[in-house]
């Protein structure tokens, strides 16, 4: 049969990412056959994304797959991928939090969780990460509400706001806060710190790359040598974290940091990984915060002694993301504002499986 396959979708802008959303029940439970489907609904392998829903950029190639929860303590199972735009490939490694703020209202509006009147609090399973995130959704008279007086950097207007808390968030990937057992290593002559807290990521200051690390984000894309001295860094960034070979995943992601240049506490450059973030992934944000409150890493030693309870402003390309940082039965939570909003709902129109099989 060569007839398209049509799922049920919406599309939903979650912090300042954006992409589909799927009931886990509407997609093939195959992994495989799932990527394709995936693949084809977002036009992988073109740079436009032109034969597809994709929007051509890294934070507009994400896709949210949710369904009832697999473990006791959670209300929903999430489930991110990243969609890689010039290849056919799609990442389950990492987390996203910016898509993650949009998985409360679409659990709701779909059914999954019932809400309550004032504001529904759901506790998200991330499978990615195996990790607990609790998100309080603004749902006053039993229903989500998207409009509100709340706003975030990298999104214009204001929106509802969405509160995020990441529960003891270390070790997302790899187990440990520090991989490689050290709060800083020395790669290629530079000081790195390789932390796996809600994001596998490699920190380091932007001056030891020589950029101040408050370029924009199209001048540090448009400078052929730093990313691919990056590129050499996060792949043995990744080794020594024990991803292995990560030259076709997004993660370890890398992470220019630098003194703040307005009124923050820190400059923070987030890569995904060949290209600068217009903004910040929530994910990145929680992890670049963890480690300015850790002994021993390059963060801490550009920002100095910070202790939670601490709110940290960190600055990035379209403004600024503050992370509240807290300890609760010995372990680090943090907590992050975001927005969401429902863009539109309908079918989605995929290839055949078999037909994108043969292709491959």
């Amino acid at each position: 049969m060569n007839d398209l396959i049509s799922i049920p979708c919406v599309l939903m802008r979650g912090g300042t990412s954006k992409g589909p959303f799927f009931l886990a029940s509407d997609l093939p439970s195959d992994s495989r056959q799932r990527d394709q489907i995936l693949l084809s609904v977002m036009g992988s392998g073109h740079p436009l994304q032109i034969d597809g829903i994709g929007g051509g950029n890294p934070v507009t190639s994400k896709v949210a797959i949710v369904g009832p929860a697999t473990v006791s303590d959670a209300d929903v199972d999430y489930l991110f991928a990243q969609v890689r735009i010039d290849q056919q490939f799609v990442d389950t490694s990492p987390n996203c939090g910016n898509m993650l703020a949009a998985v409360g209202p679409f659990a709701i509006e779909a059914g999954l969780i019932k809400a309550t009147t004032g504001v529904t609090r759901v506790r998200i399973h991330n499978v990615n990460t195996g990790k607990l995130i609790e998100a309080e959704v603004p749902t006053p008279d039993g229903r989500v509400a998207y409009m509100g007086d709340a706003s975030i950097d990298g999104v214009p207007g204001n929106a509802a706001p969405i509160a995020l808390t990441f529960m003891d968030a270390a070790g997302a990937r790899t187990g440990m806060l520090f991989p490689t057992g050290n709060p800083r290593d020395r790669i290629d002559g530079i000081d790195v710190t390789c932390i796996d807290c809600a994001m596998p990521m490699m920190l380091l200051e932007a001056t030891a790359l020589g950029v101040t690390g408050n370029e924009p984000a199209a001048v540090l894309n448009a400078n052929g040598a730093l990313l691919e001295r990056l590129e050499t860094l996060r792949l043995e960034a990744g080794r020594r974290m024990g991803m292995g070979d990560v030259s076709s995943q997004v993660t370890p992601k890398p992470v220019l940091i630098s003194t703040p240049n307005k009124s923050g506490d820190l400059g923070v450059r987030y890569f995904m990984p060949r290209q600068c973030h217009p903004s910040l992934a929530t994910t990145g944000a929680v992890g670049i915060a963890t480690a300015c409150i850790s002994d021993g890493t390059v963060a801490s030693r550009l920002i100095g002694d910070r202790k939670p309870p601490v709110v940290l402003v960190l600055e990035h390309p379209s403004g600024r993301l503050e992370v509240k940082l807290d300890t609760r039965d010995g372990k680090t939570v943090a907590g992050i504002l975001r927005t969401a909003r429902r863009l539109f709902e309908g079918r989605v129109f995929a290839k055949p499986i078999a037909q994108m099989v043969c292709a491959a």
